[in-house]
């Protein structure tokens, strides 16, 4: 198996392997552990073009637990970071959703304006700097065009105000430039609050900034239209919204509540679909329940499943990408063998000398993957990456042990639980490497 020779740094290197050991997808160095999905990536990467061009878009990603959705939506935001598209990511949870009557929605809007990313700023907290490339830009568009740089702001904003919430919008906008102008860092941080929805009343954004309104439940899709455009005035080529964990939606007992935030979703739906959401686009992480249970799932409510119905022609291994829905292909065994090795090579921090086990390693670990929990181990890898990672730490830290002897002593230990038994001090080492 041939890995490059170029060098991993510590810092990257202990990131993907602490947040594989943890069961969470590394926030850096996800290329080097990629494999595999390519016809996958290919139609986000047409997604992100089309974003870029002014147009929008809407995936709905779908996979297994464990199968690689939250990978595969943080590598997706890697290269539209890289392609100038800001991007806005987020958990769903039981407190924040797409819709709610008690500022879930906007408990939502702000978590994702907290977490919205650039390029030079991709862990979030972008929103200033957004807005400082955006007074910068102006500045020098009045430089060119011989007009002051309010005029040049208020030509920027003024379309802005044809929108739900947009005169607001464009006079927060105005309020941050005069606080930059003046040097006024309480008008900056009241404004940068406002546009990230933490103002709860509209008596306390009144007092703050003069204005009327604030982002609330009803509001937030709305806002984040307003978001997508003000970022192609501040020179980006558009936004991305990536929204994880949408189970929590489906997990909702309230079927008022559920089908509050399916009509979302299918607002949402229509507009990027009809191109009304300008330089916006939407990737959502589900389960195939989420999708497909016609009880609690999308497909429970009509206009969504006619909407995100599978093309009823691709069957016999046809596969079609142009749908709204993007379902996860399982990683064959040869591309899981190629992520085994690429996890072995960034443990050796890039260094084959430095390799823990060899490629026969990788293929004897993967038959005894294979017969502990059968095929699924390559089709929801997350528990068997997990325990290779674990299982190159001991083999770090216990020179001389083989992966044979330490995959040995746990079934051992299993096997020693299930009769009762007391596990020794030497079975302790092992208690985090079991499948």
């Amino acid at each position: 198996m041939k890995n490059p020779t170029t060098s991993i740094r510590l810092k990257d290197r202990d990131a993907i392997l602490l947040s594989l050991r943890a069961g969470v997808v590394p926030k850096v160095g996800q290329h080097l552990i990629q494999v595999g999905r390519t016809r996958e990536i290919e139609t986000l990467l047409s997604d992100i073009a089309r974003i870029a061009d002014g147009g929008s878009g809407f995936r709905l990603v779908v996979g297994e637990y464990g199968a690689g959705k939250s990978f595969f939506l943080n590598l997706v935001s890697s290269i539209a970071l890289e392609k100038k598209i800001v991007v806005a990511s987020a958990d769903l949870n039981p407190d924040r959703r797409l819709h709610g009557s008690a500022g879930q929605a906007r408990s939502l809007y702000s978590e994702l304006m907290r977490r919205l990313s650039t390029r030079t700023r991709p862990d979030g907290g972008a929103l200033p700097g957004i807005i400082e490339k955006f007074i910068a830009t102006s500045k020098a568009e009045a430089r060119v065009t011989e007009k002051t740089v309010e005029e040049v702001i208020h030509n920027k904003l003024e379309h802005l105000t044809e929108l739900v919430n947009g005169y607001d919008f464009a006079a927060v906008i105005n309020i941050y430039c005069r606080g930059a102008e003046e040097g006024n860092e309480q008008l900056k941080a009241d404004a940068v609050r406002w546009l990230r929805g933490e103002f709860s009343t509209k008596t306390e954004a009144k007092a703050a900034l003069g204005v009327r309104g604030i982002v609330d439940d009803t509001t937030v899709y709305d806002q984040l239209k307003l978001m997508a455009r003000f970022v192609q005035e501040a020179g980006y080529a558009g936004m991305i919204v990536a929204l994880d964990e949408m189970v929590n939606l489906y997990k909702l007992s309230n079927s008022q509540a559920r089908n509050g935030n399916y009509e979302q979703i299918l607002r949402i739906l229509n507009d990027t679909l009809q191109g009304a959401a300008v330089g916006l686009g939407f990737i959502l992480g589900g389960t195939p329940e989420f999708l497909m249970d016609t009880r609690r799932g999308l497909y429970s409510y009509p206009a969504l499943q006619g909407r995100l119905a599978e093309n009823t022609f691709a069957k016999d291994g046809l596969v079609d990408f142009t749908g709204p829905v993007v379902r996860l292909s399982s990683l064959t065994p040869e591309e899981f063998y190629l992520l085994l090795g690429k996890i072995r090579h960034v443990h050796a921090g890039g260094d084959q000398a430095k390799y823990l086990i060899s490629d026969k390693g990788i293929e004897g670990f993967m038959i005894h993957c294979s017969k502990r929990i059968g095929d699924a181990y390559f089709r929801t890898p997350r528990t068997t990456i997990k325990s290779f990672a674990d299982l190159l730490a001991l083999l770090e830290q216990n020179p001389g042990r083989s992966w044979e002897s330490i995959v040995g002593d746990v079934e051992i230990a299993a096997a020693a639980e299930l009769d009762g038994e007391v596990p020794t001090d030497n079975d302790e080492d092992f208690a985090s490497f079991k499948l």
